[in-house]
């Protein structure tokens, strides 16, 4: 891992962030073909340009590229009880090329986004939603499982 680099994803990494999300959803079982690509990729070159409430951070290897990545966002939230901060953050999008993992890149990756969250935002509770292939790096970095399950509710746009 010596010669691999984890740095802050710029604009021009949008392309690399979209193809990682994509072997990611697949992993997941989705099927990944269909116009979601180009969106993707344009929501990403925006929230880049957004160092406030956005962060990315990719590993870098100097013959391949960039072959794994972690991205995460502020949003508003009330406080409450336990949390008096008025913003989260919510960690999505880690993946790693297959050849490239069991090298501590995706936790490395992850890492920088945590500190990212802890230094240059006022986040006080950092969510993710995790597969069974990523629970134990989360658990090792002391995330913790939340009282209340995840539901969702899909709106039908026409």
């Amino acid at each position: 891992m010596t010669d691999i680099q984890v740095r802050r994803a710029t604009p021009d990494d949008a392309e690399s962030l979209v193809r990682l999300r994509g072997l990611m959803l697949a992993a997941m079982g989705n099927d990944i073909d269909g116009p979601w690509q180009k969106i993707a990729h344009d929501w990403f070159t925006e929230q880049l340009k957004s160092p406030g409430t956005f962060a990315a951070y990719v590993a870098d290897d100097p013959s391949a590229g960039v072959v794994a990545g972690a991205a995460g966002n502020v949003w508003e939230h009330p406080p409450g009880p336990r949390d008096l901060s008025t913003v989260r953050g919510h960690l999505y999008n880690v993946s790693t090329e297959p050849d490239f993992r069991r090298r501590g890149l995706a936790r490395a990756c992850v890492v920088a986004l945590m500190d990212w969250f802890r230094d240059e935002t006022a986040v006080g509770q950092i969510e993710l939603h995790a597969t069974d292939d990523g629970i134990d790096l989360y658990r090792g970095l002391g995330f913790i499982e939340s009282t209340y399950p995840t539901l969702r509710f899909r709106t039908t746009k026409a």
